[in-house]
């Protein structure tokens, strides 16, 4: 089935490094032109050279922006920096950017809190608002997908409640605001990821040996790779979800089983 993707234009945020790198391939390999955006100083040169394989490997356009997706004034630059580099709007806003602090909330300080629904809430926030700015007086719809995860379901009880809160706060988020914008031709729908190897997810999955234990404990027997979320977000942003938006999409391998 073809998503018609070819030549569309997408931000994908968090894109220099796992699960947003792997989403930015999957979309080039459609066709899809993709602004790889990253926060800090010493991620460029990764991000640089998964716009350079974008390029080099699926002959899309492609390039870097960083900012700081959570900080108000640093968002229509992304925006302006997109639209010189692709050529043309940006019609697929992928939210991928996201932490994951590993602490109790006995053991938390607020700053932790507060940093964690930043990242995770206030950019979504901020990049769908911008996004929607843009394109509704263009009258060119789009597609929004935000990466959420099976925790904002599940919960956590190793330490991860402030990312638990927050990717809860991404579900509804989304589904709300399909709500609002669904006369001016936007999609809005959310993904859930299992578990991923990346390097979010490091500091739980420590050494082969964990990553075994993990596995006896997923029903597929495995941990899931980042190109499977990636085929399910070109789904979202293509043709074939055409009657789809307000929804939340389960890719945990049977975690969720939603």
């Amino acid at each position: 089935m073809e998503h018609n993707l070819k030549g569309k234009n997408a931000i994908v945020t968090g894109a220099s490094r796992g699960l947003g790198e792997g989403i930015a391939k999957v979309l080039a390999e459609e066709g899809v032109n993709v602004l790889v955006n990253y926060a800090h100083a010493g991620s460029e040169e990764k991000a640089k050279g998964v716009a350079s394989f974008l390029v080099s490997t699926y002959g899309v356009k492609s390039g870097v922006f960083r900012a700081d997706v959570s900080k108000e004034d640093q968002v229509p630059p992304l925006f302006d920096e997109a639209e010189k580099i692709l050529e043309g709007p940006v019609t697929l806003l992928i939210n991928n950017a996201g932490i994951c602090p590993h602490v109790t909330i006995m053991d938390s300080d607020f700053k932790s809190w507060k940093d964690c629904m930043a990242t995770n809430v206030d950019s979504l926030f901020l990049m769908c608002r911008e996004f929607i700015r843009r394109n509704v007086p263009r009258s060119c719809g789009g597609r929004i997908i935000n990466i959420a995860s099976q925790a904002a379901f599940n919960g956590s009880k190793n330490g991860k409640t402030h990312y638990s809160a927050s990717k809860g706060a991404v579900v509804s988020f989304g589904i709300s605001l399909a709500k609002e914008v669904a006369k001016y031709n936007i999609f809005v729908n959310t993904v859930c990821p299992g578990m991923l190897l990346t390097e979010l997810t490091a500091i739980t999955l420590t050494d082969e040996e964990a990553v075994k234990k993990y596995n006896q404990n997923l029903l597929l027997g495995r941990l899931e790779e980042v190109a499977e979320v990636g085929r399910m977000v070109a789904f979202l942003a293509g043709d074939a979800a055409s009657y789809s938006t307000g929804a939340v999409f389960d890719v945990t391998g049977g975690m969720m089983s939603r």
